[in-house]
């Protein structure tokens, strides 16, 4: 959701520039745009649509530069176009400014400077940021950053921002509250953007703002203070943990696809050096400091948004059967503003491929306002979530770079069957279970190979159906947050209707949508739900709904009843929500692209939502 790119040092800003927007492409946007300082002033490209366009229209301009910064949008106040396109310029044309996140109280603020004759062009809440510091650096008389600390200590809301000044060319200004900015830090010259993918090609080493810290960045180097202190702060540098090959596509046609082609590495990533296989449980490092809390919380909450809370659902079935510990599963933008019965004795697990999830984020701060001990779980190290929580879990799926998030939901889930047998092994679950399950989990990567081995068999399911306008998912029990997961995966790149129910609620309302035109997709694993599962398919085929199922274990009675047959290999029954996940991403995949959606960007939709 937005990106931020900025460049101080000695080489052409341009291209470096442009090439960082493109590598944040992934987080949705709408339109994009840079400004350049040349001499004693600067100059600004904006464009609606893509970076390519932005391209060649700088391309035309001749623009160049060794200071700049660069923005992807995703609008929120005023429509995309090429005025709304940051960066946004003052009345004065003395400052350029780039912003992630929303000014809450940008009205008021409007008001206010409109009163002293200061006239907008845009109808966005960032150009009311700009103009505030530049009406705070022309009636105070005062400094370049005095006029931005000044204007971000009367903001409401939330920002990521980089600043320029014509007056002071040989600078630039960032700050953050609640929306992410890393610095790279590279020889004599310093990159900033919102997240490490526009950086790994130039330097592995980074410091990543906290909570209203500000960046200082000039010709003697750079200088982080907290909003309000004049006191320097010492930074910690961290190296990037990826390559840079990792977010790139390689032979791929899109990155979905390549990243659900990665999951036979990733989910036994995430879970490499944890298993205790001859003891049939697991070591999960970076929760020691608080297992004793953990273990005897009285009950958990698990906090997350989208995909993640499909991964916190199969987590609340798996924790509460393996330990016997109550779980209650929130979506985070209900926890932050629900009365809930947490404190002290609560544990609040909150999961996001990010990290900085602005919803997420937000019930951390409300789960420790109660006293309850977080617990976050993300794929992004250093990410906000990871710096706010009490203690962790990183999966280990590295860059996700799709929209539609695909290796890292199998990590979250692979991260909660840890956790769950961990519990379950002091609670009662026995060490002959326990090893049967570590050792299944252990294999799973083979077990993804040849679920990815039918993806030309899923790609002639997609054929036969890719005219539906409607989808229906059906599971049961832990195949239930399973069959969301499918229909969500199909809503956001496809744009065709899904909807996942528990497969004995088809019958309190669904049952109505079922015709000869509706493809209904059933997951029925072997296991004690599967004769009703089974007396669910019978009642859609005989209303002649178009029957697509995925088992374990193809039986005469599946053929008969199935239009389609996706037979996942399992060697242990509670890994089949993980593995049987795969089809439904193949599924979704290739049903986007024959119906010629672009599946890395779909319309509407952010990779890291760090907005409400």
């Amino acid at each position: 959701m937005c990106g931020i790119v900025g460049y101080f040092g000695n080489n052409d800003a341009v291209p470096l520039l442009i090439k960082g927007l493109k590598r944040l492409e992934y987080r949705g946007y709408d339109s994009a745009g840079l400004a350049i300082m040349s001499g004693d002033s600067f100059m600004v490209n904006k464009k609606a649509g893509k970076v390519a366009e932005l391209e060649s229209l700088v391309s035309e301009s001749g623009l160049t530069g060794s200071v700049g910064i660069g923005h992807t949008r995703w609008a929120t106040h005023g429509e995309p176009s090429d005025l709304n396109a940051h960066p946004h310029t003052d009345y004065t044309g003395k400052f350029a400014l780039i912003h992630n996140g929303i000014i809450e109280n940008y009205a008021a603020l409007k008001k206010l400077l409109e009163k002293k004759g200061v006239e907008f062009r845009t109808q966005t809440d960032t150009e009311v940021l700009v103009q505030l510091i530049s009406t705070i650096y022309h009636e105070e008389d005062t400094t370049f950053q005095s006029a931005v600390t000044s204007a971000l200590e009367k903001i409401v809301g939330t920002y990521g921002i980089i600043v320029m000044c014509s007056d002071v060319p040989n600078q630039l200004i960032a700050a953050r509250l609640g929306s992410p900015l890393v610095l790279g830090v590279g020889e004599g010259e310093y990159f900033i953007a919102s997240d490490a993918s526009p950086l790994v090609e130039y330097t592995r080493n980074v410091i990543y703002l906290g909570e209203s810290e500000c960046l200082f960045i000039g010709d003697d180097g750079y200088e982080i203070k907290k909003l309000g202190n004049s006191e320097s702060i010492n930074k910690k540098v961290s190296r990037i943990d990826f390559t840079l090959e990792e977010i790139e596509k390689g032979n791929y046609p899109h990155f979905m696809l390549k990243e659900i082609y990665e999951q036979e590495h990733t989910i036994v990533d995430t879970m490499r050096g944890r298993l205790l296989l001859d003891e049939g449980t697991v070591h999960l490092g970076g929760i020691q400091d608080h297992l004793l809390r953990i273990e005897r919380a009285r009950h958990f909450y698990i906090t997350a948004c989208g995909t993640s809370w499909h991964a916190a659902l199969i987590g609340k079935y798996i924790l509460e059967e393996f330990a016997g510990i109550p779980v209650h599963v929130e979506y985070a933008s209900e926890f932050r503003y629900r009365e809930l019965i947490i404190d002290s004795q609560s544990v609040v697990i909150a999961i996001s491929q990010s990290g900085e999830t602005a919803d997420t984020l937000a019930a951390i701060q409300k789960a420790k306002e109660k006293g309850c001990l977080t617990f976050g779980i993300c794929n992004v190290v250093g990410s906000s979530i990871s710096r706010e929580t009490d203690c962790g879990i990183y999966t280990h799926a590295g860059p996700e770079i799709g929209v539609a998030s695909t290796k890292a939901f199998t990590a979250q889930v692979s991260v909660l069957y840890m956790l769950a047998l961990h519990l379950g092994r002091k609670n009662g679950f026995s060490k002959k279970d326990g090893i049967a399950l570590t050792h299944a989990l252990h294999n799973l990567g083979d077990r993804v190979i040849d679920v990815l081995n039918q993806s030309d068999h899923i790609l002639t399911i997609a054929k036969e159906t890719m005219d539906a306008n409607n989808y229906l998912y059906l599971g049961r029990g832990t195949n239930f947050p399973v069959a969301l997961e499918g229909a969500l995966k199909l809503k956001e790149i496809s744009y065709i209707h899904a909807e996942g129910y528990p497969a004995a609620e088809m019958k309190h309302g669904p049952i109505a949508l079922i015709d000869e035109k509706l493809p209904v997709v059933f997951l029925a694993p072997h296991d004690q739900t599967y004769e009703k599962v089974l007396s669910n398919i019978q009642e859609v085929k005989a209303r002649k709904g178009k029957v697509i199922t995925v088992t374990d274990k193809i039986t005469p009675e599946l053929e008969s009843l199935s239009d389609h047959l996706i037979e996942v290999p399992v060697s242990h029954p509670r890994t089949f929500p993980i593995l049987a996940t795969i089809p439904l991403q193949l599924l979704a995949y290739h049903l986007a692209v024959l119906r010629g959606c672009d599946v890395d960007m779909p319309r509407n939709l952010a990779k890291s939502v760090t907005v409400e």
